[in-house]
């Protein structure tokens, strides 16, 4: 026996798939629109579940403050942009090389500000908008990384993400289950 609880989070971002194609006799058309820069209002329903009760409860819902507080730091509001997108240096000009970024624990980078702290405040805000991935940011990929971010965080509570569903729209949604 186990039990499972669900929490909801929206938050809003932007993304480009540009790896995208098409089979025209599926989408009854090529227009490869997820190719271009475009946002959501999306959200992440987190299923978590335990086999034990802590106190009546798989775990207080205030245990996912921190995700909620890393929604809105890290993704509410920014662009997700993976770092092998060939528009990336058209969209990066000042780290088109790719050096100067940060690596951050949860699998992503930002930029080195203090490389850009003589430009004009608009360069500043650009480059604080970004969210630098190593894989295309479909909604696949970016539910797989927010859960191995919760699940890292939870295992070590004694409580296991069973699956997260990941709405890039109301009726467009990934599932992505543990093992």
């Amino acid at each position: 026996m186990y039990w499972e609880i669900s929490k909801e989070f929206d938050f809003c971002y932007g993304h480009r798939v540009w790896s995208q194609t098409l089979d025209k006799d599926l989408a009854l058309d090529n227009c490869l629109k997820c190719r271009h820069l475009h946002g959501h209002q999306g959200k992440i329903i987190i299923h978590l579940r335990s086999d034990k009760l802590k106190e009546g409860m798989v775990t207080d819902f205030a245990h996912l403050n921190w995700f909620k507080q890393f929604l809105d730091d890290t993704l509410d509001h920014k662009f997700i942009i993976d770092i092998n997108d060939p528009l990336f240096p058209t969209l990066l000009p000042h780290f088109k090389d790719k050096k100067d970024l940060i690596y951050y624990e949860s699998g992503f980078w930002g930029v080195d500000f203090s490389k850009i702290q003589n430009e004009p405040a608009e360069i500043f805000e650009m480059y604080e908008g970004y969210v630098i991935v190593d894989f295309v940011p479909t909604s696949e990929n970016i539910s797989t990384w927010l859960m191995q971010i919760v699940s890292k965080k939870m295992k070590p509570h004694g409580v296991e993400v069973s699956h997260i569903e990941f709405l890039e729209t109301p009726k467009s949604k990934s599932v992505v289950f543990s093992n």
